[in-house]
């Protein structure tokens, strides 16, 4: 077994400061702003339905409110590529509003706008449970690239697992939760009512995981950074190879 594959416990952890633990917190919150994009992120996500919305709520004309929502939508990615910034969460957005758009013009019922991303939402719920009832929490495979851990979390430091689970616990059930008020509202109200609920519904529940995912991680142990491991494993072996030619060498006089 390798230092890689060695678990941990959370009683090996070492007691940590108030300073390790405000470091803990800035990590992390720094984690969660790269992973979910931050304010900027949150912006892409809401303005192409919230400019749906507005135009068809003004002038009921499916086709304007499509081609504005898209639009906006493909000029967030052109701004991000001038930039020179990542494009996932803006390319992320330019797919769902390219669905909704799909889907409204195929059933000619603008409803139809907000189906796939209600449809998205609901999926992504469940896989956010079922993987962590597996024993995989998704937000752990978010994560864990991104704090340098990989899957590390799963052998080798069961407080940050517990942790990751919670935060899964927490973002299915809260992404439910909108699906429970959402999809009533998709039989039952006209698309300016739903689509108004859905820009409404956009925001408050994403910081509320979001939240909650940096309470669980902040108190959970440090992540293992296993790139590092693995660098300092292969200076070892380079180290060892290297005293070994110069055995060799001296050996041979």
């Amino acid at each position: 077994m390798t230092s890689l594959d060695k678990p941990t416990s959370d009683t090996d952890q070492p007691h940590r400061t108030d300073q390790q633990d405000a470091d803990a917190k800035a990590v992390t919150e720094a984690a969660l702003f790269e992973a979910f994009g931050g304010v900027r992120g949150m912006v892409e996500t809401v303005l192409p339905g919230l400019l749906f919305v507005t135009i068809f709520t003004i002038n009921k004309d499916l086709t304007a409110s499509a081609v504005a929502a898209l639009a906006v939508s493909l000029l967030l990615v052109v701004v991000r590529l001038l930039r020179k910034d990542t494009v996932k969460h803006a390319f992320s957005g330019v797919f769902g509003v390219a669905f909704g758009v799909l889907f409204a013009k195929m059933t000619g019922n603008a409803k139809d706008f907000y189906l796939p991303g209600m449809i998205y939402t609901l999926g992504l719920a469940l896989a956010y449970l079922v993987t962590t009832l597996a024993g995989v929490p998704l937000i752990g495979l978010i994560l864990g690239p991104v704090f340098k851990e990989n899957l590390s979390w799963r052998t080798r430091n069961p407080g940050r697992k517990k942790a990751y689970a919670k935060a899964s616990y927490a973002w299915g059930l809260i992404l439910l939760a909108k699906c429970a008020i959402l999809f009533p509202l998709y039989w039952w109200a006209d698309t300016t009512q739903l689509g108004w609920v859905l820009v409404a519904l956009k925001i408050p529940p994403f910081l509320l995981a979001v939240y909650l995912t940096w309470v669980f991680l902040a108190k959970a142990p440090p992540p293992i950074d296993v790139f590092a491991e693995m660098e300092a494993e292969e200076k070892a072996r380079k180290a060892a190879a290297d005293a070994r030619a110069v055995e060799a060498r001296n050996s041979e006089f």
